[in-house]
């Protein structure tokens, strides 16, 4: 699967219109054979948590993800995500990816997309350009997977030492045909990256190889390069993209550390950003967000919404009646999964970050924003007053 279809997926299940009927949240990790027992077992608990008609749709769904579990899995697929629902709005959509997923099955009124929000997040897309003595291969990688695979042997260049030529024109005209054979590679190479919106690229392959390239490269190309794995001719593909798939995954964490250095750096200066769970779900709700910002770690207390007057509060215990309107149709609602879905629904980018003090101390969540709003929570207090400043430039 191509990112731009994942999402295009992603952005229909952050849309999706609640029923009565609960979405089953379904992602299986295949590469080992204990996602069945997690799966019983999960199912067994939402089962006790269900009755009446939410219970008999919830079976509906099930129904539809055996089906598919038993009969729709591609070979090489690793992770699966699959999305039901059963009811008078049935609903279903089953998504394989080549890069495992964890072991996690949920019911709630709305789709739980976190996991692919951070699938999105960590594996992207990029290029590797596998350069040997005798090829060039240029693989487009998305989501794990080589999605395109462009490659040219090296033509052969006879030995004609003697009579014809000497060992130093023979040495010349081998050099002219090199050169002239990495730059004809690194020009498909600029029309693919061109073409798909590519902002990585990884050059792999003989070591001296490389280097030619690497030197050869235009200054745009060049800036793209993440690293330079060693690979062998011999080498299966999917050793290859494992190799560079490492390298990749290092740099894109290396970015997301950035982007918590831009959120602290806001913070500190009452610039644009905000920072733990009430100020970032105001400001999502505000359609603030240019960045949301999230530690995998995060994990905030739960909260409610009333079901009559829309009343919704975060980091608070539901009451018994709803303080603005005094109906009693409170619902609970997981945070970190509401602010990935109101993101993605207003096209805000999503930073997933493995690991950081810092963004930690911050309460685990925050926002850089493309504008400052009045009387909202900014830098975790309220601002008085009002007053706008620009956009994020």
């Amino acid at each position: 699967m191509e990112l731009k279809a994942l999402q295009k997926h992603i952005l229909t299940l952050a849309t999706l219109q609640e029923s009565n009927a609960p979405v089953v949240s379904c992602y299986l990790n295949l590469t080992a054979d204990e996602y069945l027992n997690v799966l019983d077992e999960r199912v067994r608990v939402l089962r006790r948590s269900l009755s009446g008609e939410p219970l008999h749709y919830f079976e509906d769904a099930l129904r539809l993800i055996d089906t598919f579990l038993a009969t729709g899995v591609q070979a090489g697929t690793k992770g699966v995500a699959v999305f039901a629902r059963g009811g008078q709005q049935p609903f279903f959509l089953p998504l394989q990816f080549r890069v495992s997923l964890p072991n996690w099955i949920a019911a709630a009124s709305t789709p739980n997309i976190y996991h692919l929000i951070e699938l999105k997040d960590t594996y992207h897309r990029y290029v590797v350009m596998l350069a040997t003595a005798k090829s060039v291969r240029i693989l487009a990688i998305n989501l794990g997977s080589v999605t395109q695979d462009l490659w040219t042997q090296r033509p052969e260049l006879r030995q004609r030492v003697g009579r014809e030529w000497t060992k130093e024109h023979y040495q010349s005209h081998r050099r002219e045909r090199t050169n002239q054979f990495i730059n004809e590679q690194i020009a498909i190479l600029d029309r693919l990256m061109s073409a798909g919106g590519y902002g990585h690229l990884v050059l792999a392959g003989n070591p001296r190889v490389t280097s030619e390239i690497r030197k050869a490269l235009p200054k745009h190309l060049a800036a793209k390069v993440v690293d330079v794995v060693p690979a062998s001719e011999y080498d299966p593909t999917s050793d290859v993209v494992a190799a560079t798939l490492a390298s990749f995954i290092e740099k894109e964490e290396r970015e997301s550390v950035a982007v918590v250095d831009k959120l602290q750096k806001e913070i500190n200066t009452h610039g644009l950003a905000v920072a733990d769970t009430r100020a970032s779900f105001e400001a999502l709700r505000q359609g603030q967000v240019d960045v949301l910002v999230l530690a995998k770690a995060y994990e905030p207390d739960a909260a409610w919404i009333c079901g009559a007057c829309g009343a919704t509060e975060v980091e608070q215990p539901a009451p018994d009646a709803c303080p603005q309107c005094r109906a009693r149709k409170m619902r609970q609602f997981n945070v970190k999964e509401e602010m990935v879905r109101v993101a993605e629904q207003m096209g805000s980018e999503v930073e997933v970050v493995n690991h950081s003090d810092t963004l930690m101390r911050l309460g685990g969540v925050g926002c850089l924003l493309r504008f400052l709003g009045s009387e909202k929570y900014h830098n975790g207090g309220r601002i008085k007053g009002k007053g706008s400043a620009g956009k994020r430039a």
